[in-house]
């Protein structure tokens, strides 16, 4: 099951922000009068090792003692706001679970993805209350699928108003052929996929193409008015708009932009060596 981590986020500082409000507004003026009451029943309560001062020091602490909760509030509060204002605005982390961007992005790189780049939007919400920019073909863009909560990561193929076709393991964007140079076969004794250079609209980045693998893949679309065409850079075993449709404009989460870390997982240590931009 996915954790909702901004939910839990939004929903901790929320609660951190409602008991400080409480405490500031009831609760902290209270144990002001019980303290001020308290210092007039002894007035020297001041004077160390008088009867007054034993008596105040006996009763001061629960009457004046600050709830654990509001105590936790006040020690987190600072910090919740500070993650929420950085994922939600700024940058946020990501670790890619699967191979279909692979030869771009590897099960188990650490991604950073710009929050702001595609407009502000407001945290669990999703939506947009400024504009900045738009997705621009060949970005590497971390979305919500239609009907589906689950975080994705893949390549913006199509715009609004495109036509895309796929045919053959060949991609054409409004009736050109976006180009492809063979890089590599692997394994070289006994080749069974390809690494292509693709040069999309500019954007050059590489693609993974299986040689032993011919399922039906033909595909025709025209992009529809807010709505984005994706697909992942390992074409033949990815999951993507071929397969669930166009991304609406509301479910675009931030544009990845550089990898930080590699880590495979528990039995292995992190690896710095793919640190980078994302092509």
């Amino acid at each position: 099951m996915d954790i909702d981590f901004p939910l839990i986020l939004v929903s901790l500082t929320a609660l951190a922000l409602a008991l400080w409000v409480l405490d500031a507004a009831l609760w902290r003026p209270r144990r002001k009068r019980r303290e001020a009451a308290l210092r007039a029943r002894h007035p020297a309560w001041d004077q160390p090792g008088s009867a007054d001062a034993i008596a105040y020091a006996a009763e001061a602490g629960a009457a004046t003692r600050v709830p654990v909760a509001v105590e936790y509030a006040r020690s987190f509060l600072p910090v919740l706001l500070i993650v929420l204002v950085l994922r939600s605005f700024l940058v946020e982390p990501f670790q890619i679970p699967s191979s279909s961007m692979v030869p771009t992005l590897l099960i188990g790189d650490y991604i950073l993805v710009n929050k702001f780049a595609y407009g502000i939007r407001l945290p669990v919400l999703n939506t947009k209350v400024v504009d900045v920019g738009e997705p621009q073909r060949g970005d590497v863009m971390v979305f919500f699928p239609p009907n589906d909560r689950r975080y994705f990561i893949k390549r913006v193929i199509g715009l609004p108003g495109d036509h895309i076709v796929y045919r053959d393991k060949v991609l054409y964007v409004n009736g050109e052929e976006v180009r492809q140079t063979l890089i590599a076969q692997l394994p070289p004794l006994a080749p069974t996929y390809q690494i292509l250079e693709e040069n999309l609209a500019g954007v050059t980045h590489v693609v993974r193409k299986e040689l032993r693998r011919h399922i039906p893949d033909d595909f025709e679309i025209t992009v529809s008015d807010g709505h984005y065409f994706m697909m992942g850079d390992n074409r033949d075993n990815s999951s993507d708009s071929r397969v669930w449709g166009e991304v609406p404009e509301r479910n675009i989460v931030g544009n990845a932009f550089a990898i930080w870390m590699h880590w495979e997982g528990l039995l292995s240590l992190p690896s710095f060596s793919r640190m980078g931009a994302i092509d």
